[in-house]
């Protein structure tokens, strides 16, 4: 009671001292619910008894989740000062104590403090507006502020706060606005912060929270609230039940992006993009709710619903005034396939004298599966691996002389779907080994025999390859059955499982959410592990990506690299032979590949700018370096081949128009959109070459050989 009692004054006193003139109305205060409480009750328990590294939620662990809750909050350290952070540490060591007693006052006592600091920021930003700024002044704004101390003092923040803001606003002057459009620009953008502050729930300030807790642990538990659990159940089986609109939240209106083909909201001819959803009816009588104002995800919940039913969304046409006539349009929801989330295959053909070589790309942006389906015994259950079979199979129709599996940017998703996938390309045999919490190791095979696709393989990864991608690249390498392309991968070598919070607790609705919980370690067939370190490609294509900012090696609690006996598995072939040629005939081409060349300098420039982490203020320097980036892209330009684009991170000064996404035009956005997919992918276009390279080798030997045994091809339906 008393530390209630301590904790109310606390709040009371940093309300009275943070009230200040520029803050505006405060968010209301969050509370925790019940069953938010005995949901972190019950995935404390989990965890400390079968996570694959069980941590007793003690005063120690208390302490990371601590620091880990700041972090997700707070990353760059630009609301809370080091006051806050001095009266919030002397609950350090009880937010494990919280979670066992049921009683989350305290995280979300943080969390409230954290929506105040960031409408007082954000008022404060808005403030600054009304008298401009000088940029003449020689000063710099540091805005990678990761490491950096917490601001002493609000004299500090304020001084921060007023260079984020003229920073902003050069930017838009660089780009060519004027003042009073910055400054319309800039207040719209503050207060949509605010607005979205003010959206916040409790669902929201309870899964931050717990995740501080997940990650705390390692890095790969987490924990989802139903709606987010929902989320991930459709990512997985690609399907929902709705009208077949992409939908974003666009100037306080939920808008249509995209009209999803096949589906009733294109069938129906009443909609198209940048209509704008201001109401929505249950039933062809129902009444009308009005959306304006509420969050995307609550208006689509109530678009969503079930298969067959009738939803009435009242429509302000896309060309129409705010005040001008709204439309109903009734629809019926069906089963919306997402196509664009779904395996895809093109054919690539390089041209070399006479000859033809004709590659084929299937690019997998997940693994997924439907799983419910494919346990209810479903025969046409939606996967990834079965995907890929029928692509192969219309490759095969299409006569390609070798296969790129494309993993660019492939998290994971299913490992069942890794295992088979692998499978398509290898005659049976172990794929990856487990070793659970016990030290038990068990090892996942591919037991059907027969392979759909005997030719030359490829797998182009990067540094966002992960998991499922990283046990299937692994597995092709170990086996020498096909090169490895690209960037080294993420580094995530460890199993998770989905626990169903309410089914282990008997509720008959869902409330408490689900729980990714890492369970085990994977590791490849050669006794090594993807951990850490990822998988290594054959050939390395330059990376604008540093280790220490992306992937496994980046977080301070990561599991070490090990290794274990290797599996009993017989290699399907051997590359050596092959390698230095396709090495030596890569770096020939790359050095005379415009595109390429500027490519590698686009990423030097990038990682240039990230090491310095700060950006000058004044105007005329700024000016300087704008010019110089343009003679660079100018000189880029006159190089390369017409359609190049150039994937720097930074992006370019030429094309730099100083506005965030939801800021720009939506049909702008949507061409810019369709111009960036159609544009040249050097990295892409170089893999197909060195595949084109490795046909070519094998088909005239120069005294090399790959060796590849090639087991009966699987008949495709």
């Amino acid at each position: 009671m008393k530390q209630k009692l301590l904790w109310l004054i606390f709040v009371v006193s940093t309300a009275v001292l943070g009230a200040t003139p520029d803050a505006g109305p405060y968010p209301p205060q969050l509370k925790s619910s019940p069953q938010q409480a005995q949901a972190a009750h019950l995935a404390a328990e989990l965890l400390t008894r079968y996570h694959y590294k069980a941590i007793p939620l003690n005063n120690a662990l208390s302490e990371r989740i601590f620091d880990q809750y700041l972090k997700a909050l707070d990353p760059e350290r630009i609301f809370f000062v080091q006051a806050d952070i001095d009266q919030l540490s002397a609950d350090r060591a009880k937010l494990g104590e919280a979670m066992l007693k049921e009683d989350l006052t305290v995280p979300f006592g943080i969390f409230n403090l954290f929506e105040r600091r960031a409408t007082e920021r954000f008022g404060y930003a808005r403030s600054l507006l009304k008298s401009g700024f000088d940029f003449q002044q020689n000063e710099s704004y540091q805005y990678a502020r990761e490491k950096e101390a917490w601001p002493k003092t609000e004299a500090d923040m304020r001084e921060l706060w007023r260079k984020r803001v003229k920073s902003d606003w050069l930017r838009l002057k660089l780009a060519g606005k004027d003042d009073k459009s910055i400054v319309e620009i800039l207040d719209k953008r503050y207060d949509n912060f605010l607005k979205a502050i003010g959206r916040v729930k409790s669902a929201d300030a309870f899964q931050t929270f717990m995740n501080a807790y997940t990650t705390a642990i390692d890095p790969h538990t987490s924990y989802m609230a139903p709606r987010a659990a929902e989320e991930f159940d459709i990512s997985m089986r690609l399907s929902l039940v709705g009208i077949g609109a992409v939908l974003e939240d666009l100037d306080g209106y939920t808008t249509i992006r995209e009209l999803v083909p096949g589906g009733p909201a294109g069938l129906s001819g009443q909609l198209k993009a940048g209509d704008r959803i201001v109401g929505v009816a249950q039933g062809e009588n129902g009444a009308v709710t009005d959306v304006m104002g509420l969050r995307l995800d609550d208006t689509v919940a109530l678009i969503r619903g079930a298969l067959d039913t009738v939803v009435v969304l009242e429509i302000l046409p896309a060309e129409a005034g705010p005040d001008s006539k709204h439309k109903l349009v009734t629809l019926v929801r069906k089963t919306i396939s997402l196509e664009k989330q779904a395996a895809k295959a093109s054919v690539h053909s390089i041209v070399d004298g006479k000859v033809t070589r004709r590659v084929g790309v299937i690019a997998l942006p997940m693994f997924y599966e439907d799983v419910a389906a494919r346990q209810k015994g479903a025969r046409d259950y939606r996967s990834a691996t079965r995907d890929v079979a029928r692509l192969v199979g219309e490759l095969k129709k299409e006569k390609v002389d070798a296969v790129l599996i494309d993993l660019r940017n492939n998290g994971g998703g299913s490992l069942t779907e890794a295992i088979e996938l692998t499978g398509l390309f290898i005659d049976k045999g172990p794929v990856v080994q487990q070793r659970n919490a016990r030290g038990e190791i068990s090892v996942e095979s591919d037991t059907q025999g027969g392979v759909a696709w005997d030719g030359p393989l490829g797998v182009l990864i990067n540094r966002g390859s992960a998991s499922a991608s990283e046990i299937f690249a692994a597995a092709i390498q170990d086996y020498g059955r096909g090169l490895i392309i690209g960037e080294p991968s993420f580094g995530k070598g460890t199993v998770q499982a989905m626990i169903d919070l309410d089914r282990v607790a008997k509720n008959d609705k869902p409330q408490f959410g689900e729980l990714k919980m890492t369970i085990a370690q994977f590791f490849r067939i050669n006794g090594g592990t993807t951990q850490l370190r990822g998988v290594t490609p054959d050939i390395l294509f330059p990376s604008a990506i540093d280790s220490e900012t992306f992937g496994e090696a980046s977080f301070d609690n990561a599991l070490p690299w090990a290794q274990i006996k290797a599996a009993n598995y017989l290699p399907a072939g051997d590359l050596k032979g092959v390698l230095p040629m396709l090495l030596t005939l890569h770096d020939s081409r790359v050095k005379k590949d415009r595109a390429f060349q500027c490519l590698q300098e686009d990423i030097a420039e990038s990682r240039l700018q990230r090491k310095k982490g700060l950006i000058s203020l004044n105007e005329a320097e700024r000016r300087k370096e704008r010019v110089a980036e343009e003679n660079r892209l100018t000189s880029c330009e006159t190089r390369k081949e017409p359609g190049t684009e150039f994937a720097s991170e930074r992006g370019t000064a030429l094309r730099d128009d100083g506005l965030q996404p939801g800021e720009r035009n939506l049909s702008s956005e949507l061409a810019a959109e369709k111009a960036k997919k159609s544009s040249k992918d050097v990295l892409l276009d170089e893999a197909v070459n060195i595949l084109g390279d490795e046909v070519e080798v094998m088909k005239t030997g120069s005294g090399l050989t790959a060796n590849i045994q090639r087991g009966p091809v699987l008949q495709l339906e």
